[in-house]
């Protein structure tokens, strides 16, 4: 048994992480806490219409997703930490903020320069 762990220890030592940063950023923004960011602000953060309703006028109105492809990280970090009245709530640790954070920076500075 020690010989079969002292074999796999340069194995676990130099191993890979499983999914890259971006790939960890890139799920999270699909899917974080079983509701998607990308599903009211767009597959890039571009922010997008999430509903129309009548207000109390009658006068229809649009329910909008801000653009978030272009905010600070600080900026998105105390977002994701107050409550709003339409988005959920998704208790992001720090890390997981930045991983977003940093994949929305990475496809928005790839599609600027296309």
């Amino acid at each position: 048994m020690k010989i079969s762990i002292f074999l796999l220890l340069p194995v676990l030592m130099f191993a890979e992480d499983f999914i890259s940063h971006y790939e960890y950023g890139q799920m999270l923004y699909s899917n974080p806490r079983g509701v998607s960011c990308k599903k009211c602000h767009g597959p890039r953060g571009k922010g997008r219409i999430i509903a129309y309703y009548k207000d109390e006028n009658g006068y229809i109105q649009k329910l909008l997703a801000p653009d978030i492809s272009d905010i600070s990280l600080e900026y998105m970090l105390n977002a994701l930490n107050i409550k709003h009245k339409i988005m959920p709530q998704y208790y992001l640790t720090t890390e997981e903020v930045k991983a977003i954070y940093d994949f929305l920076y990475s496809i928005n500075k790839t599609s600027s320069i296309e």
